[in-house]
């Protein structure tokens, strides 16, 4: 006869193995649902975290969405293309990608492209573009300062001066910025022109350019240095 304990670890033992065996043999441990397709044919995709927060949109250009912020979708005025639109954690926009191109009625090629990422509640802190016009090129990166204030803040006051004229909206809208930390200011701009040309350009923090590089379509280089004016103040490099 056995010990008592030599049992009972014998029967400790045989139960680990059966609780084991039945976890393996019913599938305690469920894996994740996946559902695999060969071609999938859509308008649009809505990408959600479990607890419904959205993180990412593809669309069409028909149902390109609105502006999120928190979970929730105000109108854009402008926002019609094919693309993506990144959100983050909280359900608001972080940036996205737009694309396209046709010919217009002029029968001139036409192409674009935009990448984005934006500031916490706030527009883009940076943009890459590409665009075609018939035979004009251009591709830009941009760097922006934003406010601190939550964008929704501003589309909020937007929506009580909706019915004034164009310009008197826009000069309120200016008002604000000034009134609440400071307007949007472009800092830092890379590209090529459609003139061929290449540039550099650095600006203060009120947008202003202030250091000028720049190779023309020629091949002549030049370096600027501007005051708060826009006057050069310093000595462009001679053609060769």
């Amino acid at each position: 006869m056995k010990p008592i304990g030599q049992r009972f670890l014998m029967i400790y033992a045989g139960v680990l193995t059966a609780v084991f065996a039945v976890t393996v043999l019913s599938g305690s441990v469920q894996p994740a649902k996946t559902l695999t397709l060969e071609q999938l044919d859509v308008q649009r995709i809505n990408m959600r975290e479990p607890d419904g927060t959205l993180r990412l949109v593809i669309s069409n250009t028909d149902k390109a969405p609105g502006i999120y912020i928190k979970n929730k979708e105000y109108p854009h005025p402008t926002r019609k293309a094919a693309g993506m639109i990144f959100l983050n954690d909280e359900g608001s926009e972080n940036g996205g990608l737009g694309f396209g191109g046709e010919k217009g009625k002029d029968g001139a090629a036409g192409t674009y492209g935009h990448l984005s990422f934006d500031a916490y509640e706030q527009d883009q802190l940076m943009s890459l573009d590409v665009e075609q016009h018939g035979n004009a090129r251009s591709n830009t990166l941009t760097l922006f300062d934003r406010p601190n204030f939550p964008l929704t803040d501003l589309v909020n006051y937007a929506a009580t001066i909706k019915n004034l004229p164009k310009d008197e909206q826009q000069k309120k809208i200016l008002a604000y910025f000034d009134e609440h930390g400071g307007r949007p200011t472009q800092r830092l701009t890379l590209g090529t022109g459609p003139d061929s040309s290449v540039g550099l350009a650095i600006n203060d923090i009120k947008g202003r350019p202030r250091i000028v590089l720049s190779v023309a379509a020629d091949g002549s280089p030049s370096i600027q240095t501007l005051d708060e004016a826009g006057k050069a103040i310093g000595v462009p490099a001679s053609k060769q």
